[in-house]
């Protein structure tokens, strides 16, 4: 069973270390655990690696983190929404390590099946590959990428079970599930707790990769970007 907290403060506690590796869902800010990233900021732990699709956006979700210069290294794969990240690593304060978006899901994939590393042809023959092994297979070059096992692992859910079950809603399903098996512990917010367990058949996240979960606070869901063009007229064949 998964220990339930009262709050992601609460499910923090005694977890938290300077220097560590967090791992962290969402896709954008859809799917982010916003209140575990707030509980980090106001811990004040210094010199993380963060390990996330991207580094949200300037003063919403990771890029809290940023503001208040807690993060050391980061390895995202998209970084473009974020003004601060970009000055914060021309200027040498951050160190950024770019990884292939598909790339970064399956070295967190990888470590979370227990794998320590996988060939594969992205990257090869661009920066991305740059000192690392390579091989051919077929006769085909393949660079060499390490599997990630994080210290820490957070993830929202849409749902889930007193057991750590867990299922999540459209796109925050794209991260949050490979986050949640590579961290040596996971910390889950979750939308809905049930009182009783979670169909089988619905299981994206069995309860045995899950160790803290609590129930996320109500807010607004953040979007990067808003659509302000109306839509066309779907009638009139345009």
């Amino acid at each position: 069973m998964a220990q339930l907290f009262g709050d992601a403060t609460e499910a923090m506690a005694g977890v938290l270390t300077d220097g560590m590796t967090i791992a962290v869902g969402g896709f954008g800010l859809t799917g982010n655990p916003f209140d575990l990233i707030e509980a980090v900021r106001d811990s004040g732990v210094r010199d993380l690696t963060i390990v996330s699709n991207n580094m949200g956006v300037d003063g919403i979700g990771l890029g809290q983190l940023l503001e208040n210069r807690q993060v050391r290294k980061v390895l995202a794969s998209y970084v473009g929404e974020n003004k601060l990240f970009a000055q914060q690593y021309l200027d040498g304060e951050v160190e950024v390590e770019f990884v292939p978006q598909g790339t970064l899901a399956e070295r967190m994939r990888a470590g979370g099946a227990g794998i320590p590393a996988f060939y594969t042809r992205t990257g090869v023959g661009t920066p991305v590959a740059e000192g690392k092994p390579h091989e051919s297979f077929d006769g085909v070059p393949h660079v060499r990428e390490r599997g990630i096992v994080a210290d820490l692992a957070l993830v929202h859910a849409h749902t889930a079970d007193r057991a750590g079950n867990l299922v999540y809603r459209y796109a925050s399903r794209n991260f949050n599930p490979i986050v949640a098996t590579c961290g040596r512990v996971t910390v889950v917010e979750t939308e809905i707790l049930l009182e009783d367990f979670v169909e089988p058949d619905h299981v994206i996240t069995p309860g045995v990769y899950v160790n803290r979960l609590t129930v996320a606070r109500d807010r607004e869901k953040q979007i990067e970007k808003r659509t302000v063009r109306p839509r066309a007229d779907r009638g009139s064949g345009a």
